[in-house]
């Protein structure tokens, strides 16, 4: 919906806390029984430090710490908090948030993002981007947004490969764990999905990965393809 005349607009629903199935990953409602034992595994796995290093928590290397962040996680509305479940192994392997939901203008942003070590960089990963990002352009949802530190690089990154677009830059932000954030925000419209739908569709057929899961051809390649 891009037309300026919106004089018929009467918002969107709220998500709702429902199960999202993917082929390689679900999206599962977080929940602090089922989901604690894999997904503290994936937090605090080697290199802890730095998933955590641009999120708002503390790394969650202690039990009782990270429990107590489950379970007021699990509980909140807005961050709405999805766990990433390997469809394979039925663990969750990292976890990410609808959030600053804003139901009235159709606006909702993708964040606290933390893929382990296992899922990190891979299709899972990809497809768990795609399935959100699915469901809220098909719940009628005209913006999702990507923001991020100014300074995490490889954030950055990953908002271009799936197709979000830069729109600038928001100087002293936030102040988060005693320093200062400068925020970097994307975003996709509702104008823009169904071409990035149809390239995400391409890519993560089973088609598109050789016998050790390599990639065939890249996201970008068939985001480029249909843009032309």
């Amino acid at each position: 919906m891009t037309d300026a005349n919106l004089t018929d607009w009467a918002g969107v629903e709220p998500p709702r806390r429902e199960t999202i199935h993917g082929r390689y990953v679900d999206l599962e409602p977080l929940d602090a029984e089922r989901h604690s034992d894999s997904l503290f595994a994936a937090a605090s796995a080697d290199g802890s430090d730095e998933r955590f290093r641009y999120l708002p928590q503390a790394p969650q290397i202690e039990r009782a710490d990270f429990d107590e962040w489950m379970t007021t996680a699990s509980e909140s509305p807005d961050p709405m908090f999805f766990a990433v479940v390997d469809r394979s192994t039925g663990a969750a392997e990292g976890r990410q948030a609808l959030m600053r939901i804003d139901a009235d203008n159709g606006v909702v942003e993708i964040g606290n993002i933390l893929w382990g070590p296992s899922l990190a960089r891979t299709r899972g990963a990809t497809e768990a981007l795609f399935l959100v990002a699915d469901l809220v352009f098909a719940s009628g949802y005209r913006r999702f947004e990507w923001k991020c530190d100014n300074d995490n690089v490889p954030s950055k990154k990953a908002a271009t490969r799936f197709g979000f677009t830069v729109e600038g830059l928001f100087r002293q932000h936030l102040v988060i764990n005693g320093r200062n954030r400068d925020t970097a925000w994307f975003s996709i419209i509702d104008s823009e999905w169904p071409r990035l739908r149809a390239a995400y569709v391409q890519w993560l057929d089973e088609t598109n990965f050789d016998e050790s899961g390599a990639q065939r051809s890249s996201l970008s390649e068939f985001m480029s393809s249909r843009a032309e």
